[in-house]
């Protein structure tokens, strides 16, 4: 029987977990980081919380040894993948990065690239006065000293940090529908978007929205791979790799 480590909460991390389940000889256990109050549950075992860091994920795979790691994590959980390639390489044990695509600018769009958040803050004021901040809960903090623009600002959860003066939360969960966000970026009267290139389905929705009211965006930048990291771009893919491993 081939273990393999899923760190997960995302999508194709979910879809990657009921495929292997179908998978015979393959055991697969899915670990969330526990950020989120409400995570949507992956098939098959579960653990919640963080390893600390790659000493203690080195430790925790030191006890519970695994055939292969598939980091399926959100594209902006560079300290996960960090951790996770240091102790993949200190344990010897193969590890792939499973990505869905970046989204990429379409004619009519207006897109401004930010290579993160301190980046997004400094670009900001001079884009828009009225901002959809779709970046979830962390980093939100980054924004606080704005104090000339209103923010409406849309998590999952709330967050645990200073917030801008001028903000509106709200708490949803994608996926979002265009009509939807169309409507909810006029109420507000929205002029700029801020948002991570997460890519994906689950919130593209707002790209579409603010293409037709003509509204920028400001694109972060996602953070580079560890060095010689190894990637698929879908479930298919981690599969097939995971299958060339356990022959």
């Amino acid at each position: 029987m081939a273990r393999i480590l899923i760190l997960g909460g995302t999508g194709e991390a979910r879809a990657l977990a009921e495929a292997l389940a179908d998978v015979p000889g393959v055991e697969a256990v899915s670990s969330l980081a526990g950020r989120v109050r409400d995570p949507r549950l992956p098939v098959g075992d579960v653990r919640i919380g963080g390893f600390g860091g790659a000493d203690g994920l080195t430790e925790w795979l030191c006890l519970h040894p695994v055939d292969a790691i598939v980091d399926a994590t959100h594209p902006f959980a560079a300290q996960i993948t960090s951790n996770a390639a240091d102790a993949a390489h200190r344990c010897g044990i193969p590890l792939m990065v499973l990505r869905r695509p970046e989204w990429s600018p379409r004619p009519g769009e207006h897109w401004h690239g930010a290579a993160d958040l301190a980046d997004a803050a400094e670009l900001l004021p001079g884009l828009g006065t009225r901002v959809f901040l779709t970046i979830g809960r962390q980093g939100v903090d980054t924004f606080a000293d704005l104090h000339a623009l209103w923010f409406l600002i849309r998590a999952i959860d709330p967050p645990d940090v200073a917030m801008p003066p001028q903000s509106t939360l709200l708490l949803a969960r994608g996926p979002f529908a265009v009509a939807d966000e169309t409507a909810l970026m006029r109420e507000h009267r929205i002029d700029v978007l801020v948002t991570k290139n997460s890519g994906g389905g689950q919130t593209d929705a707002k790209l579409d929205a603010a293409r037709a009211l003509g509204v920028p965006v400001l694109m972060i930048r996602r953070p580079p791979l560890p060095a010689a990291t190894a990637t698929v771009d879908d479930v298919a893919g981690a599969v097939a790799w995971i299958g060339a491993l356990t022959r």
